[in-house]
Parts: structure tokens; sequence; C-alpha cells
């Protein structure tokens, strides 16, 4: 039988009447982790959707683009999602173009054996590799935008509530001494309302800590895609260079 539904009155009325206990400052801080506690898991389901999103677009994208022989073979499908991987992509098959000077419609035929192509030196592969890898970078900085703050609140919560207990200790003490009366009655009201905002800032911070886990586990996931398209289209453009017709 769980009896945890009997220990909820109790929590409840614990975590009340130290609140009530505490000063103007420990109820300052609980309530600012409370509203940083808010945002905090707001942030975490926002981004968590945001990368699953990405993730399943990208693995769309390099499906579409594995089943095609030909490395800009998809550059005008009109079915591709929004991903990361699709704008190194784009990044990409814009700078071939560029330099063999084809049209976007032209796109389709690049690699094929009777379609005239321009062959790309050593530095032009060299310059659309580090396009790519620039797009790379700037694809990570929009997916880890947000997470300093994350990590900011599991680091400074904690501490947070360690000032509220630490300060709430000390007023509790102070007012005994003043009143010169050492009964534990007269302290456990200022100690339990000063130990409240170290239950809280734990409270912020573990969720915080869990979900900056798993939100870095998912960017890492993304990078090492978009880290094995770079090798992937880079190969196959070097692939069309060797199958293509000559000028």
């Amino acid at each position: 039988m769980n009896y945890a539904f009997l220990l909820q009155p109790i929590i409840a009325s614990s975590v009340g009447f130290a609140y009530d206990k505490s000063d103007e400052i420990g109820k300052f801080i609980v309530i600012l982790l409370l509203f940083v506690s808010v945002s905090v898991w707001c942030f975490i389901f926002i981004k968590g959707l945001a990368l699953h999103k990405a993730k399943k677009a990208s693995e769309f994208f390099i499906g579409k683009f594995r089943e095609k022989r030909h490395s800009l073979a998809i550059i005008n499908d009109p079915h591709h999602q929004d991903s990361p991987v699709s704008d190194i992509y784009a990044e990409g098959a814009a700078k071939v173009l560029e330099f063999c000077d084809l049209d976007p419609e032209q796109a389709l035929h690049y690699g094929s054996p009777n379609f005239p192509t321009q062959k790309l030196s050593a530095a032009e592969l060299d310059a659309i590799h580090s396009i790519i890898e620039q797009e790379v970078s700037n694809q990570i900085l929009k997916l880890e935008h947000g997470i300093d703050w994350l990590a900011t609140a599991v680091s400074v919560c904690p501490f947070l509530g360690l000032f509220g207990t630490v300060y709430g200790v000390m007023t509790a003490f102070v007012g005994i001494a003043s009143k010169g009366s050492p009964e534990i009655n007269a302290l456990a009201p200022g100690v339990s309302g000063a130990l409240l905002t170290t239950v809280v800032g734990l409270m912020v911070a573990i969720p915080s800590l869990i979900g900056y886990n798993m939100l870095k586990i998912n960017i890492r996931k993304l990078t090492v895609y978009m880290d094995n398209f770079t090798d992937e289209f880079i190969a196959k453009v070097k692939i069309d260079q060797l199958r293509g017709g000559k000028l």
C-alpha cells in the first residue's frame, strides 16, 4: 500500500511553516528561486522540443541525401525540412554551383557522365570544405544558444539557497542572543525558515543539471551528424567530379 499521500499534508505544512517563519530576505530568495525554477522548466521543455525536431529533420534530410546518386540532386527538392544539416548542405551546394558556374536548374544533372562539368581544383574543394565547416560552427552556436543560462542556474541556485540559509541562521542566533533565551523553541522557527532556501535551491539546481546534461547530449549528437555529413558531402562531390563529363 502506498502511504505517500499521508506525508503530503505534513510536507505542505512544514514548507508553509518554514516559509511563514522566514524573514523578508528569506522569502525573497524563495520567491526568486521559484521564479527561476519555472523559467528553467520552460526553457528545458522548449529547447528540448526544438532539438528533437532538429534531430528528426536532420535524420530525414540525411536519408534523402543518401538516396540520391549525385551531390546536388536534392538542391531543388521542395520537401526539405529546415534543419542544421540542410542549412549546411545549402551552403556547400551553393559554393559548388558558384565554382562550377552552374544555375540551380542545372544542379540535377551535375555529376552525370553526359553533362559537361568543370573540374574543381584542390584549392576550390578546400574552400568548399572550409565554408561548410564554418556553417557547422554557426549551427552549433545556434543549438547552444541559451544553454549557458541553464548552466548558470545550476551553479548559482545552490549558493543562493546557501546564502539564504546562512543569513537566516545568523538572524535566528542574533534574535536569541538579544532575547537571552537559548531554548530550542526560540531557535527552531528561524532555523527552519533558513533551511527552506537551501531546499528550494537544490530543487532548482538538480532538475537544471539533469536538463542541461540531456540537452548537451542532444547537441553532441547533432554535432556528430553535421560533422559526418560534411565529410559525406565532400566525398560525394569528389565522386561526382570523377563521374562528370569533361568540358
